[in-house]
């Protein structure tokens, strides 16, 4: 994943590793969640907070998925995903963005999980590179979002 960092124990990188904790934590935090609306709101949150966090040009760019994933397909819930924003169903991981800071990558990404149902013949992308939003890729955007939400 990330080139320009070292792999420690395990051989997973600084990046790596810290993703994993971000999970854990995550992990943690849905367990000790009382209440269904209390904890969506807390998620959205979360994911609002993630997003603002990020570098400027990570961080425009998440902006403009969240606005378009919360427009297009409503009914999935935002929630952090390996320190990440994610959108899920049933609570199950949709979509997600990661930040090119993440793993000190050249772009950001933008990515489906097989609950997407993306299925288009024997194969088919499920990340996209993500460099800026034009008209063109939020159009895009909306309508691989509307069709993963079902």
């Amino acid at each position: 994943m990330g080139s320009t960092s070292e792999s420690g124990a395990g051989g997973f990188t600084a990046q790596e590793r810290a993703a994993m904790k971000d999970r854990a934590a995550e992990l943690r935090e849905q367990a000790g969640q009382r209440g269904k609306g209390a904890a969506a709101a807390k998620q959205e949150a979360a994911v609002l907070a993630t997003i603002a966090e990020m570098p400027d040009v990570d961080r425009v760019l998440a902006e403009q998925v969240h606005a378009i994933v919360r427009e297009h397909a409503p009914q999935l819930a935002p929630r952090t995903w390996y320190g990440q924003p994610a959108y899920a169903r049933d609570g199950r991981v949709v979509c997600f963005f990661q930040a090119a800071s993440k793993f000190d990558t050249r772009f950001a990404t933008l990515g489906f999980n097989d609950v997407a149902e993306l299925e288009d013949g024997p194969m088919w992308p499920t990340a996209f590179s993500l460099t800026s939003v034009t008209p063109e890729v939020e159009r895009t955007v909306a309508a691989l979002v509307r069709r993963a939400a079902g």
